[in-house]
């Protein structure tokens, strides 16, 4: 982007290169028939006239790469959100997304009282290495200080070549103390599969967040590890992964799917484009009972593993309906190192459906878009002859919903109280049993009520707010003492019986502080495997895998 930038060093030279680029194309093709181009070249002469005028009467300098950038973004929003132009500053986080690799510190971070505080430095990463903890928070990056800045801002800093040093002053959670640490960056690797074990003697669970480069070996080498180790059947849980590079979910399906078999086609504009992709490899195991769980979050590369499965009645996918992310981008090469991410295609899974859920093609009058509603979406079948239909994403075979958090636990989430307090816990314990033995009892369940009374945590629960709201608009009418007394007596009530919903909602709470404990001790897999235990589909997902009958009936669509 610097050399981009540097055409435009002098006012004359930033004008004259904008109006040569439009002029030139403006040039090739506008002529008096009726090419097909007539309308880019006349609009990129409007588009050319306009900066012209706005670079030479607005009251103030204009900065043509902002500008134009602008309007850059705001023209490919208007198609989906999927089409993004990536300047040469960004292409390091578009690797990123295609490969899992960056060169950094190894550290969630995110923004807390307008400060910037470590989440989780990964297992084995330079941040961990050089002493950062989960709970630091970070003033000054190589000097800077971090105050307005963002979590994206800081990031994109603390980014940079493997080998190059970073100095950050850090705040500790607990003692206050400021002290400064210099991080030594190195190639950052997440992983795909973000946890892999045996449930039981014979169920083996694969959990996949991401489809970068090398996911479906990574996918292989659990699968084929946990096979070794007696597996029998397996749960394969895609829920809140976002999808990734369609190739990776090709070979993945593939593992579990004859060699040869049609896994997804993509069809678009430019027909020379259209493709079919066919399982190439030779399988691991085409016969093993497996179990798919998605959720909303499931988009994309998700969707084609759970829709060929479901094609194929080759398992049973449990949980929500996913996303609906039918659509194929690709990357085309700009100038001067920038590159577009255009939708291409849409893809298709075997039984001629796509499952794009948003019509961005029809928009409503104001620009707004809807998804496409269940009466328009078209039935095709599976190979067994079960229905399933296009549009609005994968629709599970057996439904079930997340249960949504309580009022409690969603405010001591935002308020940071649960993260705050594992943070206690673990400076005043230095080891824990391993998760699957772990557990909170009533004592540590009092210390942390005790806590929050020392730290003065305050919540408006849901009746509160209806009261509050209820009164504001009474106070613009004329109301009866009686009325008022009763409101009186009705806020009282609702206080005296607040803290029953500590009891109401104490399985729950202890349950994310076990998870956010066993995160700090045992990073993010310990975090999944203490999700486990009470998760509603793997426990679903367990009892069809044992009940033979009841599988075979589901794939047969009894």
């Amino acid at each position: 982007m610097k050399n981009f930038l540097s055409l435009f060093k002098s006012k004359a030279v930033r004008i004259t290169g904008i109006f040569m680029l439009c002029g030139i194309l403006a040039g090739l093709i506008l002529k008096p028939d009726a090419s097909p181009y007539f309308e880019i070249a006349k609009n990129l002469d409007v588009f050319a006239s306009l900066y012209r005028e706005v670079n030479a009467y607005y009251v103030e300098d204009v900065e043509p790469y902002k500008l134009i950038k602008k309007g850059i973004d705001a023209m490919l929003e208007s198609l989906d959100p999927y089409t993004n132009f990536i300047p040469e500053e960004e292409i390091e986080d578009f690797r990123f997304v295609t490969t899992g690799e960056y060169g950094g510190i190894g550290a969630v971070i995110s923004e807390q009282d307008n400060d910037i505080i470590i989440l989780e430095p990964y297992e084995d990463s330079p941040a961990l290495k050089a002493g950062l903890e989960a709970g630091d928070k970070i003033l000054e990056v190589d000097g800077k200080s971090t105050k307005g800045k963002t979590t994206n801002d800081i990031s994109k800093i603390l980014k940079g070549q493997p080998g190059t040093d970073v100095t950050l002053t850090i705040q500790k959670f607990i003692d206050k103390k400021t002290i400064k640490v210099p991080v030594t960056r190195e190639e950052i690797k997440i992983d795909n599969v973000a946890y892999q074990c045996m449930l039981d003697s014979n169920t083996a669970y694969i959990n996949l967040k991401g489809f970068t480069q090398k996911a479906s070996r990574e996918v292989k080498d659990a699968f084929t590890t946990l096979k070794d180790n007696g597996a029998k059947k397996l749960i394969l849980d895609l829920r809140d992964n976002p999808g990734g590079l369609l190739h990776e979910a090709v070979n993945i399906s593939n593992i579990f799917l004859q060699k040869g078999r049609e896994i997804v086609s993509t069809r678009g504009k430019v027909k020379e484009w259209d493709k079919v992709y066919e399982g190439l490899n030779t399988p691991v195991d085409i016969d093993i009972p497996m179990v798919v769980l998605i959720n909303r979050g499931s988009a994309s590369a998700s969707e084609i593993i759970s829709g060929v499965i479901q094609d194929y009645d080759r398992g049973i996918i449990i949980g929500e309906r996913s996303f609906g992310k039918g659509l194929v981008q690709t990357s085309r090469p700009l100038s001067y190192k920038a590159q577009l991410k255009v939708t291409t295609a849409k893809y298709y899974t075997p039984s001629g459906r796509c499952i794009q859920a948003v019509d961005y093609a029809h928009r409503n009058e104001d620009g707004s878009v809807g998804k496409i509603p269940d009466s328009l979406r078209v039935p095709f079948k599976t190979k067994n002859g079960r229905v399933v239909y296009s549009g609005g994403g994968i629709e599970p075979d057996i439904t079930i919903e997340r249960k949504p958090l309580s009022d409690l636990a969603s405010v001591l989430i935002l308020k940071r109280m649960i993260f705050n307090y594992a943070l206690k816990f673990h400076k005043e314990h230095s080891t824990i049993k391993p998760v699957k033995d772990f557990v909170l009892d009533e004592n540590d369940y009092k210390q942390f009520r005790n806590w929050l009374v020392e730290n003065k945590f305050e919540y408006q629960n849901i009746p509160e707010r209806e009261v509050e709201q209820f009164k504001t608009r009474l106070e613009k009418l004329s109301v009866s003492n009686v009325v008022k007394e009763t409101i009186e007596t009705l806020e009282k009530n609702i206080k005296a019986n607040k803290n029953d919903e500590y009891e109401i909602n104490k399985e729950e709470i202890k349950q994310l502080l076990k998870e956010e404990i066993a995160r700090l001790y045992y990073y993010q897999k310990g975090y999944t495997e203490a999700t486990l235990k009470n998760d509603q589909c793997i426990l679903s997902s367990k009892e069809i895998l044992n009940n033979a009958d009841r599988y075979s009936a589901l794939l047969k669509g009894k």
